[in-house]
């Protein structure tokens, strides 16, 4: 008799929990085309831009600065101008322009992926904001990103609904 009822509330228990899983309810959206058709990732992008090309400039006169050094010095040398010492002196002049742009070169990459993840991360927090309410609106217990999904049914795709919450 124990067990017969330990066995009915053992059932009862796994017909509760398919229930439940039952009643759960998932959607998917593709990210990167939200984030592509966003009006805020296209501005990003071009101060994005007008920074790199500022950058770029300062980096070209470095080494148009580098190579009129570099000629300068060929030219001198050619002539007889310069001693052993001064040729030598030169050479490590030059030797540290060139560690200057390379530093330079290295430090425009790193600024520019500093400024694109400050400039990203407020546009991120919008998009998860407008998931998030997606979600607790349409009753969604998970939304997926559908770079991550190999198969998903188009009746599940809630990107239309997160771009109407973006206002999109």
């Amino acid at each position: 008799m124990k067990y017969s009822i330990k066995l009915g509330g053992l059932l009862f228990a796994f017909m509760l929990l398919a229930a439940g899983v039952q009643a759960q309810k998932y959607g998917y959206l593709n990210s990167a085309a939200i984030l592509s058709e966003m009006p805020e990732v296209k501005q990003m992008q071009s101060n994005l831009q007008a920074l790199q090309t500022q950058l770029q400039k300062k980096g070209q006169q470095m080494v148009q600065e580098y190579q009129q050094k570099e000629q300068d010095v060929i030219t001198r040398k050619e002539r007889g101008e310069l001693s052993p010492k001064q040729e030598e002196e030169m050479l490590a002049e030059l030797q540290k322009m060139q560690q200057d742009i390379m530093n330079f070169q290295q430090e425009m990459q790193r600024t520019l992926a500093e400024k694109e993840q400050e400039l990203m991360q407020p546009i991120y927090e919008k998009i998860q904001k407008a998931i998030e309410e997606v979600a607790k609106e349409h009753g969604y217990t998970m939304i997926f990103d559908a770079a991550a999904l190999l198969y998903a049914e188009e009746s599940a795709d809630v990107s239309e609904l997160v771009k109407a919450r973006l206002g999109m």
